[in-house]
């Protein structure tokens, strides 16, 4: 299997490519592309690691090489957020950087899936999608919105909490990915009980997580590590569906069903064809409801400026 990474030098990138160096199957091919000047190094640091996955840089001429036979392309590229900046404010630099990666993907590896990290993801995924279909290649099972990092945040943040452990927290997560359009179901959390205060906060916490790594670097960046570690998780997830494991679940923002905005981050089903089934998100509390309502006009702007961009 070949996995591309655009954007393979910065911090989502670096720590992505090394989850997956460490990961994939045996005899997969690792494809590092970035117009910084030193991913062919950091091709060659990742290469010294003894796994069965070959690994190759791609400098900013060499984007075609790159996605040429691509299963799998995954998108940190762009800008990273930093203090006093809302997602919102990273559109107008990384929208152009989406596009321009979506037709390099379009143009050397159409049936490729596709996961878009790079923020704001409301509005990159329907450019991804814009691009594909002037191409007339769109596939909605193949492109993903990567909100797994929601996901893990809120796995992270109620095990701690309540003292439980980890790897049996289970937190299903909705909406978009940015702010208020993030929706952790508390309600749904088995065997765990909140109190009207501690899913308040916690729903705020997690909704805000992005903005506590940021101002806790000081400057320094954003959240890269764990995003790389989402990422990660998730073309793992991915990779075992296309090799026909059954009932490989995850949550991702696509176009979606759910009859509450063109793209939803919702629960899914993946196997060999990418999407191969969107599952309902269950019944949501009164608190879960209001908050749902009172996000989709915002959600909605994000998808438009994002469809207004391609435009």
């Amino acid at each position: 299997m070949k996995v591309a990474v655009l954007g393979a030098a910065g911090g989502i990138g670096q720590a992505l490519s090394l989850l997956l160096k460490n990961g994939l199957p045996a005899g997969s091919e690792l494809a590092l592309y970035d117009v910084a000047p030193v991913v062919p190094g950091v091709a060659v640091d990742l290469s010294h690691i003894p796994t069965a996955v070959k690994v190759a840089g791609y400098g900013k001429d060499d984007l075609d090489p790159a996605l040429a036979g691509a299963d799998i392309v995954l998108i940190p590229a762009g800008m990273p957020r930093k203090p006093g900046m809302d997602r919102a404010d990273l559109f107008n630099v990384n929208a152009s950087i989406v596009r321009t990666l979506a037709e390099g993907i379009v143009k050397n590896c159409p049936k490729a899936f596709v996961g878009v990290i790079t923020n704001p993801v409301n509005g990159t995924v329907p450019i991804v999608r814009e691009v594909f279909k002037k191409a007339g290649t769109y596939d909605a099972a193949r492109v993903f919105g990567v909100t797994t990092l929601d996901v893990i945040r809120a796995e992270t943040f109620i095990a701690e909490l309540k003292g439980l452990d980890v790897s049996e927290v289970k937190v299903p997560v909705i909406g978009g990915h940015s702010g208020t359009t993030i929706l952790p179901l508390l309600s749904q959390v088995a065997g765990v009980e909140f109190s009207d205060e501690e899913v308040a906060s916690l729903t705020k916490r997690i909704q805000n997580a992005g903005t506590e790594v940021v101002e806790a670097k000081a400057g320094g960046g954003s959240a890269t590590l764990s995003m790389g570690a989402a990422a990660a998780r998730f073309c793992f997830s991915l990779v075992k569906g296309l090799q026909g494991e059954e009932n490989v679940l995850e949550y991702a923002y696509v176009e979606g069903n759910t009859g509450d905005a063109e793209f939803f981050a919702q629960p899914i089903r993946l196997g060999k064809n990418g999407v191969e089934e969107l599952l309902p998100y269950g019944e949501l509390s009164a608190f879960e409801q209001k908050a749902k309502d009172d996000m989709l006009a915002t959600l909605e702007k994000d998808i438009k400026e994002g469809v207004d961009f391609m435009a």
